[in-house]
């Protein structure tokens, strides 16, 4: 149990950092990919207003829009005009090419241009990223024209960044994992202490407690056979072997907890076996007026511990004929599905709340005052029926459909 609330532990914390990490870098990397796209709009909002070129100083070309009357927007550097890399190909309205201009850039020859610019066309996209380019298409007075922003060198860093902050989260939770490994070893520590010492002394405790009820027990035989039975020794006799019960039960959640039982894994008819149990309280059903129903399909087989599955599907029918209604009807059921068997219980109720009830696997519950001792149950059977369905890697649950029914569901 200590291994696995450890375990659980070291998960949540892995996750938990994993996702802020992750939210991180990608609030980071998206805006340094906002930053690109923006610093490229500007270019080419430049390269737009100055007829497809990019001005390099004040009154260069007759033409151009000199960069000291920019928009108030642009923040541009003063070595922009001499690290722009771009190249425009300019349109007719139905798409003919009038002119490339590639005189800004080295990389892009007159026949590349073209081809970009068709391949672009023949999808009527008019921006975005070609390659390594940015492109926008803007009007003209004689047609449009195709602006091409060379972004290799941001796109690069931008990449760089994404690929370090990646593998710099990874080194960082697993460098977190190792951290936690180590100290969540001395923070459970006094934890697995005191369980440990818990589950001791659930085990001296029951011990101690088995040589005075073996007493009680044998005492009480003497009473009877000197004087004879009467109530008084019959009720001893009977809470002798509640307490008997109890703490086997406890003894047992203890070791299933640590996992310290061996359960012996074989295969074995499960069809045969749940039969034999369910038919060992048939008269138990007919003595007090109730009708058991089985539903149990032949030739199941079940890799398993045979005891403790016995065990389970006991539980679970004692269980239903002491808290079903009166003249209740109980159902035990088993069925295949695909490589898991699922056995079900379920038993009508005067009236229960519909939904689901798998508090009622927790240890001592009780759910209402009809569950009390009167009915012979101390309320840790149900526990020891979900720690026998997490022992074959199973499930324990239970629900309510109807509001006058209630369903035990182990799916092993």
């Amino acid at each position: 149990m200590i291994k696995k609330l450890r375990r659980r532990f070291i998960l949540i914390m892995l996750v938990s950092i994993a996702l802020v990490l992750g939210v991180m870098m990608s609030a980071i990397n998206i805006a340094n990919y906002h930053s690109v796209n923006v610093r490229a709009d500007e270019k080419i909002s430049v390269i737009a207003d100055n007829g497809g070129t990019f001005p390099k100083k004040d009154g260069e070309k007759a033409d151009s829009k000199p960069l000291d009357d920019k928009k108030p927007d642009r923040k541009m550097s003063p070595e922009a005009p001499f690290d722009t890399r771009c190249f425009t190909v300019k349109l007719s309205d139905d798409n003919s090419i009038i002119s490339v201009n590639t005189g800004m850039i080295a990389a892009v020859s007159t026949e590349k241009a073209i081809n970009y610019t068709n391949q672009l066309t023949e999808k009527n996209k008019t921006s975005g990223f070609i390659d390594n380019y940015k492109y926008t298409c803007v009007d003209t007075d004689d047609g449009k024209m195709y602006i091409f922003l060379d972004c290799e060198r941001e796109l690069s860093t931008f990449y760089n960044f994404l690929i370090v902050s990646i593998l710099a989260s990874v080194g960082g939770i697993i460098l977190v994992y190792l951290l936690v490994l180590v100290f969540s070893k001395i923070v459970f520590k006094p934890v697995a202490e005191s369980y440990e010492k818990q589950k001791q002394f659930i085990t001296d405790a029951s011990h101690e407690i088995k040589t005075p009820l073996t007493i009680i027990d044998a005492s009480t035989e003497i009473i009877e056979m000197e004087n004879g039975e009467n109530e008084w020794t019959e009720s001893i006799k009977n809470q002798v072997k509640r307490l008997n019960a109890l703490t086997e039960k406890l003894v047992f959640l203890s070791r299933m907890d640590e996992e310290s039982t061996k359960l012996i894994m074989l295969d074995f008819s499960i069809s045969d076996a749940v039969l034999e149990v369910a038919q060992g309280f048939e008269a138990v059903a007919t003595s007090q007026g109730k009708t058991l129903n089985l539903d149990i399909d032949n030739n199941l087989s079940y890799c398993g511990d045979e005891t403790t599955i016995r065990q389970l599907v006991s539980l679970l029918i004692d269980n239903a004929m002491k808290y079903s209604d009166e003249n209740g009807n109980i159902t035990v059921s088993l069925k295949s599905n695909g490589k898991s068997r699922v056995i079900t219980v379920t038993n009508s109720v005067d009236k229960i709340e519909k939904g689901k009830h798998d508090e009622l696997f927790e240890r001592f519950y009780r759910a209402d005052s009809s569950r009390n001792s009167e009915t012979g149950g101390q309320g840790i059977g149900l526990s020891v029926v979900k720690a026998i369905a997490n022992a074959h890697k199973g499930k324990a649950a239970c629900y309510s459909n109807d509001e006058n029914s209630i369903t035990f569901k182990i799916t092993l």
